[in-house]
């Protein structure tokens, strides 16, 4: 079941598991990326960056969770520091 578009019932009844990356990045952009103003700032792009990297690696779930974030980022409205660093994340990591 992809994770869709954040809603808080989507990632609470997603099969990944709790303690996974993937849902935790989930949960973080949910609550915290997006909560007040539907924006990502450096510092939670930053956090975002340090769960999805846990392992070492971004998996093919917490590919899916971000390509689904990073879809909801318009470059209008991130600064062009924030802009730069998801391209160059999704770059490094391959995610789309």
């Amino acid at each position: 079941m992809p994770l869709g578009r954040f809603r808080a019932e989507t990632i609470m009844n997603s099969p990944i598991p709790p303690e996974s990356a993937a849902r935790r990045l989930a949960a973080y952009s949910y609550l915290v990326a997006f909560a007040n103003d539907d924006r990502i700032s450096e510092e939670e792009l930053a956090m975002l960056e340090k769960l999805a990297l846990e392992d070492g690696e971004v998996d093919d779930q917490e590919c899916e969770v971000l390509t689904n974030l990073f879809d909801r980022i318009g470059k209008e409205t991130v600064t062009e520091a924030v802009w730069k660093e998801i391209e160059r994340f999704k770059d490094e990591h391959g995610i789309e």
